[in-house]
């Protein structure tokens, strides 16, 4: 994969100017059911890693899964290092978003990243409706008044072009309080490029989102089905024409586990299909 320049002047400091430890999460689905034993198995497995705690989705592409806050609570519990919890304007009112931080006060969770969610799918919609009944500017300050590290998420839109204005939003977040900020994945050393000049402005800390590619129809998915996501033409070609498409994955994973190490503040990763076992291969022991 594309291999780390040296020698830029994007190398003097991290985005955000953030003077605290590069750190390392990974995302974690909730099971679609009520069965965390599992999960936690798995996760257990990876927990010995180089790795300073999860980020537990809610309801990801709006399908029903386990309560995220309970999942937090769990992993807390269970595997003793931090859980962030995802909580959306989509699924709640304000009534149950401000009883939702409370609740994740209570059981100990320090940190949220709060996001408006995605979008319920043309064919679900007869069954399930928007909330949106505050908007995630107010969703910050909810957050923030409860004393929860309150983190946001940077969709660059590059089907759209439209960076620029996802930025402006990034300010009006940290105007409201934002502390820090994920990105969505990026697939190598311009895309990220272009992330940090567009943010190194932000006087908080940016935190790289990496999703590793599987197969080549999985890159290919993701760049033309998944808004935000963009494959490069020369990564999808590298997958492709790989033996083992799985380590050609696994190799641009840690490649731009490297470049967040240069420019950003930490990295997220998004084991894809629940192989956390991939982290291994990733992160090394």
């Amino acid at each position: 994969m594309d291999a780390v320049k040296k020698g830029k002047g994007r190398d003097a400091e991290p985005s955000g100017h953030d003077s605290k430890p590069f750190a390392v999460t990974v995302e974690v689905v909730p099971p679609a059911g009520p069965d965390a034993e599992p999960i936690l198995r798995r996760l257990a497995s990876i927990n010995k890693l180089p790795l300073d705690g999860y980020s537990v989705a809610t309801n990801p592409v709006a399908r029903p899964r386990m309560s995220a806050l309970a999942l937090s609570a769990l992993i807390q519990e269970r595997l003793d290092k931090p859980a962030t919890l995802h909580c959306t304007t989509r699924d709640h009112n304000r009534l149950s978003l401000q009883g939702l931080l409370w609740g994740a006060r209570a059981l100990g969770i320090q940190s949220v990243l709060v996001a408006t969610g995605d979008r319920v799918a043309l064919d679900q919609r007869n069954g399930t409706s928007f909330v949106h009944d505050l908007d995630v500017y107010e969703l910050v300050q909810m957050a923030r008044a409860v004393n929860l590290r309150t983190g946001v998420v940077l969709d660059p839109r590059p089907e759209s072009n439209s960076l620029l204005r996802e930025v402006r939003r990034m300010e009006q977040k940290v105007k409201a309080g934002a502390q820090f900020i994920v990105t969505q994945p990026v697939y190598d050393e311009e895309g990220a490029a272009v992330l940090f000049d567009a943010t190194k402005h932000l006087s908080i800390p940016v935190i790289l989102g990496i999703l590793p590619l599987r197969t080549a129809r999985h890159a290919r998915f993701l760049h033309d089905r998944v808004a935000g996501i963009t494959v490069p033409e020369r990564i999808q070609r590298r997958l492709r024409e790989a033996s083992d498409p799985v380590s050609e994955g696994m190799a641009g994973a840690r490649n731009m586990l490297a470049i967040a190490r240069q420019w950003f503040a930490g990295a997220c990763i998004m084991p894809p299909f629940d192989h956390y076992e991939a982290l291994a291969g990733i992160l090394g022991s």
